[in-house]
């Protein structure tokens, strides 16, 4: 199961590496000291590898799929996590939307009973977005986390500034669809988190992204994450 402790993503950055008749297929690579997904450590606080490949198409029909090393306890030995996703994304003036689906594969013997699907949605205007996203499928039992009825939901600011300079914000809710004797042995797994972002490019270096990330449980307790990324395209 997706172990509950905290992580946001590091930002990837792609290359066209072969244009396509009104299609293009990109690449990306980056560096984490700490993978966070949602406000949770994927990585038990540790560093990831992480990169991807997308194909995009003019009318915004989008394929891709994208890696990461992963280990969700001391307990537990060093795993990965393959998501494969699609959807449609496009723009009109100002305002963009994003529907799609999305596969979270985990091929260790070690997290057998891990993989889930999620459809999502999001909305944009300037520098402003509002998302969520539904668990529909998951081999976890009906009545634990990572199973059908999850719903995350998010709301996002970001804004470039001169040199290079950038700054983001997010704001996310997870609410889990699991039974009361689940909430009775485990507690609530539902919590809240935020965070913060401040990237800054350097060329052809790539780009670097300074992050602090929280994540507040409702049993009250919470946890902080200072991490640093870093992605290039080629």
């Amino acid at each position: 199961m997706k172990k509950l402790h905290t992580s946001l993503v590091a930002s990837a950055m792609a290359l066209a590496l072969a244009p396509v008749a009104n299609a293009e297929v990109t690449a990306n690579i980056g560096v984490t000291s700490n993978y966070v997904w949602r406000g949770v450590s994927q990585t038990d606080d540790g560093a990831a590898v992480q990169g991807g490949i997308d194909y995009a198409h003019d009318s915004g029909f989008y394929l891709g799929t994208w890696a990461s090393n992963i280990k969700w306890g001391t307990d537990m030995p060093s795993g990965a996590e393959v998501d494969f996703y699609g959807g449609f994304a496009n723009e009109y003036n100002e305002f963009g939307y994003d529907l799609g689906l999305i596969y979270y594969y985990y091929p260790a013997s070690d997290y057998d009973d891990s993989d889930f699907s999620e459809i999502y949605a999001s909305g944009s205007w300037k520098w402003f977005e509002i998302g969520l996203a539904y668990t529909i499928t998951g081999d976890q039992p009906n009545d634990a986390p990572f199973s059908r009825g999850d719903l995350h939901y998010y709301g996002a600011f970001s804004y470039d500034l001169p040199q290079d300079w950038s700054i983001g914000a997010t704001i996310g809710r997870y609410d889990f669809d699991v039974s009361k004797d689940y909430k009775n042995v485990a507690g609530n797994p539902d919590y809240t988190w935020g965070q913060l972002d401040v990237g800054k490019g350097v060329g052809e270096f790539g780009d670097f992204t300074f992050s602090i990330s929280k994540a507040q449980e409702s049993s009250g307790s919470n946890d902080t994450k200072f991490f640093v990324s870093w992605a290039k395209s080629f």
